[in-house]
């Protein structure tokens, strides 16, 4: 099966066509970020401190736009042009106090969406203090994507609401090939609500109760992570 025909979330995210992004770090996890977001259409602007990364992500193409920066500094910030961005993302988890100061500078400086990498819980809560809108662990999601990849692989991807509460999408088990939205019941027997299904390449939102699932195909789910776990997948 060709999972690469499934993208709902992806398709929500890439709506964003007018958002602009910086990349503040250009190990790997900026450069991962900075390749992706260019794959997608955005234009990207890097910086980093280490004039050897810059050139380096350059001569890769991962990104379009890099430039050596001091992050520390705001007036470097300011003139890379950092501070004009929608979304900014701190790429120095590393990096403990040059992380902070960076996110602080960020975020006086008036940017409105600041992602921040922590390396670990007081971390976090150091980012956090100083404005970050949202604190990442690559790590930790990355063992918990693999481990969720390897025990559950009908789930295609995953939003997490909060601690107990997710959108799924999954590939429709063959428990449910054939039968109809209703006759499954997903709410009074899973207590999960269905928010979409794919038919033919495209995503069907608030599908048809009678619409019959088909094995290969996708649905979208949203409901409470111990009853997702419940599904046959």
């Amino acid at each position: 099966m060709d999972l690469s025909s499934f993208g709902f979330f992806s398709s929500l995210r890439s709506d964003r066509s007018g958002q602009s992004f910086a990349v503040i770090g250009l190990g790997r996890f900026g450069r991962a970020v900075c390749s992706t977001l260019t794959k997608q259409g955005y234009d990207v602007l890097a910086v980093d401190s280490d004039e050897l990364k810059v050139s380096q992500a350059l001569l890769d193409r991962v990104v379009a736009h890099a430039i050596v920066v001091d992050s520390t500094q705001v007036v470097a910030l300011k003139e890379a042009g950092i501070l004009e961005q929608e979304t900014v993302i701190v790429a120095i988890g590393n990096f403990i106090q040059e992380s902070i100061i960076t996110t602080l500078n960020v975020k006086e400086g008036g940017v409105p969406n600041v992602v921040a990498k922590a390396s670990s819980e007081i971390h976090e809560t150091l980012l956090r203090k100083v404005g970050a809108d949202h604190v990442i662990f690559p790590e930790h999601e990355a063992g918990c994507n693999l481990a969720l990849s390897l025990t559950k692989p009908g789930i295609l991807d995953r939003l997490d609401l909060d601690a107990d509460n997710s959108i799924v999408e999954i590939v429709v088990p063959e428990k449910f090939h054939g039968k109809t939205i209703a006759e499954l019941q997903l709410r009074s027997r899973y207590g999960l609500n269905m928010l979409a299904y794919s038919q033919n390449g495209k995503f069907n939102v608030n599908p048809d109760p009678n619409t019959a699932l088909m094995k290969g195909n996708a649905i979208v789910v949203i409901g409470t992570n111990k009853d997702i776990d419940r599904l046959p997948i």
